[in-house]
């Protein structure tokens, strides 16, 4: 994330954390926390706090109420069963924080559990008081926070984050400056400032002229801090906002905001450990790639057991248990007009509608006669905007086909050839909940104390509905979208008012995210031009780092452009081992086409990726661009940004920018024959 700059005398502060590191784990190695500890130890372990907090100073007292605080969380956890987690001496800590409050000074450290005592002052980063005082305040700032039952006054004195590996500090960054310990000693790295992304961001090249890899330098700070330290106050207001109604949080690509939904996952568990169990979260993502991603982020997070799904996934499963005479989803050819119709943002209220005006009984058959009814009513379908007659008219066949078909089955006729498509899922989830009530799992009423969606722009209304009538009352949730990323060719959101509206939500607790992490100013300049006037802000986003111009190379035919790509990548492997690089088609065919070169020419650890199955390991993937949103790499290569793959139209900008802002140092382009008009337009403002 920084670049070496010429050598400067070293600070202070890397002997002060060093010699602070050193203490904390003779202590943490030498006296050990006593194991097993008993419910009714702790319980007398608080009892004696309680009566040391009435007779102690004012001073003393927020220390005594944080270890009261504490120990309630070990007596909960030894009561459902777990062990309080232990601090590691090889991995302490992320952070550094000195406070003084009335007069007395005191060195806290931040880590992923707590240790308080033998002259140890760890706290786990979700610990409310102490972690909003490091997200929320810098160093040299007045802080006014509640601490107990009462407000603490006082100053932030030291702010740092750190990178400890192995039992040695590896990096600091505080105001002072970065430090990074290198083969030869400390190096003082460059400071990083955040610039507004304008400049230039893309130019015409020559495969001469630039080389594939000069992002390198940005490799060279492997010990970034624990992702915890990276929160900045936006982000922790969104992670510790009140654990009852929907937090909505917009961001574009890179700004953080799949890292607030999770990391709130983790806040919330820590801080009402019954109430938000596991077994009582959902965490619904956009596809497969995401959802191992999710999988493997949480538990490092200190959360086991919540459930990461897909859409497809959870409710497939529940129509299978609410309807189970219904058949799968065995049929491929829906045509584009009838998915479009059942994944339409009007029609949830149609269902709505339907039910409100037909007498039935609560029961499943009734929910199914409301699906009949809903998609059986021409006139009413045809309020919907966005069909043609002829539209309207295929729509209305495939309707009638395929409820013959299942009234077939019902009858038990043979010969019957029923099936559902995969927007029905959600039509008859939605119907269920508004004609017999809560959706149910084999143990009971499906009651979510907190549900995250990420990428909630790709989601019908119809379906994000499904999700929250899947809540309980208190309905605390966290949606997480950009609009500028919507992708799906027949469903989802354009527009955050309407699907909040469609929800009940009130626009007022949709929260933005300005900076973007991921990318360079470049590359984040060079994606907002691709968007051209679907770019929602008037300010472009901030970002951190500055970049390698994006090249733009014209080839003659593809034979040539797997050739110069080829010879790029493999340098590249050779230079940076540890490096992901992604190479972008425009479709799978082109994918394999490209894949296949490479192949040949053997390119090292080169993977053609099918139904997104990837293995977030070093290498070369080489994948259409519908698999990769919600993912990062460090190189990517786009290939085939042609006029004929990529047309003037609001689809194609938005899946190139979803491509583009995939990079974290450096991007690629390429073209065979005509540029897309998108591309073009892209080139000639970088020029002006």
């Amino acid at each position: 994330m920084s670049t070496p700059s010429p050598a400067r005398p070293l600070s202070p502060i890397i002997p002060e954390e060093e010699t602070l590191l050193a203490a904390v784990r003779e202590r943490l190695i030498n006296q050990p926390p006593s194991t097993g500890a008993s419910a009714d130890e702790i319980i007398e372990d608080m009892q004696r706090i309680q009566q040391e907090i009435r007779a102690a100073k004012t001073e003393d007292k927020p220390a005594l109420e944080q270890h009261y605080n504490i120990q309630g969380r070990v007596l909960d956890q030894i009561r459902r069963g777990k062990q309080e987690a232990r601090v590691d001496p090889e991995n302490p800590y992320f952070a550094h924080l000195k406070v003084k409050a009335e007069g007395r000074q005191t060195d806290v450290f931040l880590g992923r559990c707590t240790r308080i005592g033998d002259g140890v002052r760890i706290v786990d980063w979700r610990h409310a008081p102490i972690a909003r005082i490091f997200y929320c305040y810098q160093e040299g700032d007045d802080y006014t926070e509640s601490i107990g039952e009462r407000d603490v006054e006082g100053v932030v004195q030291v702010r740092r984050t750190l990178s400890v590996m192995d039992g040695q500090l590896q990096r600091i960054a505080a105001p002072q400056g970065t430090f990074m310990r290198g083969a030869h000693g400390w190096e003082a790295m460059a400071t990083v400032v955040p610039n507004l992304a304008t400049g230039v961001g893309a130019r015409r090249s020559t495969s001469s002229d630039v080389r594939l890899g000069s992002g390198k330098a940005h490799r060279s700070d492997k010990h970034l801090p624990d992702i915890a330290a990276l929160i900045d106050p936006e982000q922790f207001e969104l992670i510790s906002r009140p654990d009852a109604g929907p937090v909505v949080i917009r961001g574009g690509a890179g700004s953080g905001k799949t890292t607030v939904a999770l990391h709130r996952i983790a806040w919330l568990a820590f801080n009402s450990p019954t109430r938000f169990a596991p077994a009582k979260m959902l965490v619904v993502v956009w596809g497969r790639a995401l959802r191992d991603y999710v999988s493997k982020v949480l538990p490092a997070l200190g959360v086991e057991g919540v459930s990461v799904v897909t859409w497809s996934e959870w409710s497939r499963k529940l129509v299978g248990r609410h309807f189970p005479h219904l058949p799968g989803h065995n049929n491929a050819n829906t045509p584009g007009a009838v998915s479009r119709l059942k994944l339409h943002p009007g029609l949830h209220t149609l269902l709505e509608q339907v039910v409100r005006g037909r007498k039935a009984p609560p029961t499943g058959h009734s929910a199914l006669d409301d699906w009949k009814h809903l998609l059986g009513d021409r006139s009413l379908l045809e309020t919907l905007d966005g069909f043609t007659d002829e539209q309207m008219d295929e729509i209305m066949q495939w309707s009638k086909q395929q409820q013959a078909q299942i009234a077939a089955l019902e009858d038990r006729e043979k010969g019957a050839e029923p099936w559902l498509d995969e927007e029905d899922d959600a039509i008859l989830l939605r119907a269920w909940q508004l004609r017999v009530g809560e959706l149910r799992s084999k143990s009971g009423p499906i009651k979510l104390a907190h549900l995250a969606v990420d990428e909630v722009q790709d989601f019908s209304p119809m379906e994000v509905a499904v999700l929250l009538g899947a809540c309980d009352k208190n309905k605390c949730i966290t949606l997480a979208g950009d609009t500028q990323q919507h992708i799906s060719a027949t469903g989802g959101s354009l527009s955050w008012t309407d699907l909040l509206t469609s929800l009940g939500v009130k626009p007022t607790a949709l929260s933005s995210l300005k900076v973007s992490y991921r990318s360079t100013r470049t590359i984040t300049t060079f994606a907002r031009r691709l968007l051209g006037a679907l770019a929602e802000d008037d300010a472009p986003p901030l970002t951190m780092r500055e970049g390698e111009p994006v090249p733009v190379f014209d080839f003659p035919d593809h034979g040539a452009c797997v050739d110069t790509i080829g010879r790029a990548l493999r340098q590249l492997v050779r230079e940076e081992p540890n490096a992901s690089i992604a190479v972008l088609a425009p479709t799978p065919t082109m994918a394999q086409i490209y894949y296949d070169g490479f192949a040949r020419m053997e390119i090292p650890d080169v993977r053609l990726i099918e139904d997104q199955t990837f293995s977030f390991t070093p290498g070369i993937d080489v994948v259409d661009i519908g698999q990769v949103k919600g993912l990062e790499f460090d190189y990517v290569v786009l290939v085939d940004v042609s006029a004929a793959a990529y047309p003037n139209r609001d689809y194609p900008r938005r899946l190139l920018h979803v491509a583009a802002t995939r990079a974290i140092h450096q991007l690629w382009v390429t073209h065979v024959g005509r540029p897309s008009p998108i591309l073009a337009q892209a080139l000639d403002e970088s020029t002006e």
